[in-house]
């Protein structure tokens, strides 16, 4: 049996939050730093297959940089993709629930 286009853009948004969260996570992050981190994790991101829009909010006013910095990680940013796949349409975020970097499908349409 093989995958529906569904199944397969609901498939590849996991792969660009697993790539996003795990290349990124422990990246050292300041107030300073966070916009440029932003860009470039989209960019990285947006260059993935089927990938067609990323969003990176990292949270500023939430780091903790008593020592000047602090390693990024899901406590410090809110993120947003949209997922093309043959005519099916994801949308995913990431954001903290229960203190969990939750990351979950928002929404599918296909057609």
């Amino acid at each position: 049996m093989n995958p529906t286009d569904r199944e397969v853009a609901c498939f590849e948004a996991g792969v660009k939050f697993g790539t996003l969260y795990h290349q990124f996570a422990g990246t050292p992050v300041s107030p300073a730093s966070a916009p440029s981190l932003e860009r470039a994790m989209e960019d990285a991101i947006e260059n993935q297959p089927y990938c067609e829009a990323v969003s990176v909010d990292i949270l500023e006013d939430a780091l903790d940089t008593t020592h000047g910095y602090t390693e990024l990680t899901g406590e410090y940013m809110e993120v947003r993709m949209r997922i093309e796949y043959d005519g099916c349409t994801v949308h995913t975020e990431m954001a903290m629930e229960d203190g969990y970097p939750l990351m979950r499908v928002v929404d599918v349409h296909e057609g």
